[in-house]
């Protein structure tokens, strides 16, 4: 009996780890959360690398910090069925004011949509967290 329930719950656990496509929109919603920090702090501490570029291709999301620096910072994460949708198109470039808000002044709502959805805000002072923008 333990050997047929350790089995059922072997192919049980086989399922749930099996793809990534699930965790595909948490990882890539991170990853850019951790994109936009960095470039926030080079434009707080006067750093040219105060820009961030989004892009999506046909395998990846990039997402390049410091885009017309000599050393941009190219962070990549593969898509695996999981698409971006911006206000506006794609590549989007956002810059940072010495404050480190979007030089837009306004709140960007990026949504990562896969076998589950994640929204990030980036606010117009320059917060980014988890979820819909709030007014």
């Amino acid at each position: 009996m333990v050997v047929v329930l350790i089995g059922v719950l072997a192919l049980l656990g086989i399922g749930l780890f099996a793809t990534r496509s699930a965790f595909s929109p948490l990882l890539a919603t991170q990853q850019l959360a951790s994109a936009t920090l960095l470039a926030q702090q080079a434009a707080l501490a006067g750093n040219p690398a105060n820009a961030l570029t989004i892009e999506q291709n046909t395998d990846n999301f990039r997402f390049t910090v410091g885009p017309a620096t000599a050393n941009p910072r190219v962070f990549e994460i593969a898509r695996a069925g999981t698409s971006l949708s911006v206000p506006g198109t794609l590549p989007l470039t956002l810059n940072f004011n010495a404050d480190g808000a979007p030089s837009t002044g306004a709140n960007l709502n990026l949504t990562f949509s896969g076998d589950s959805t994640f929204q990030t805000c980036l606010s117009s002072r320059g917060a980014v967290y988890a979820g819909a923008c709030q007014p």
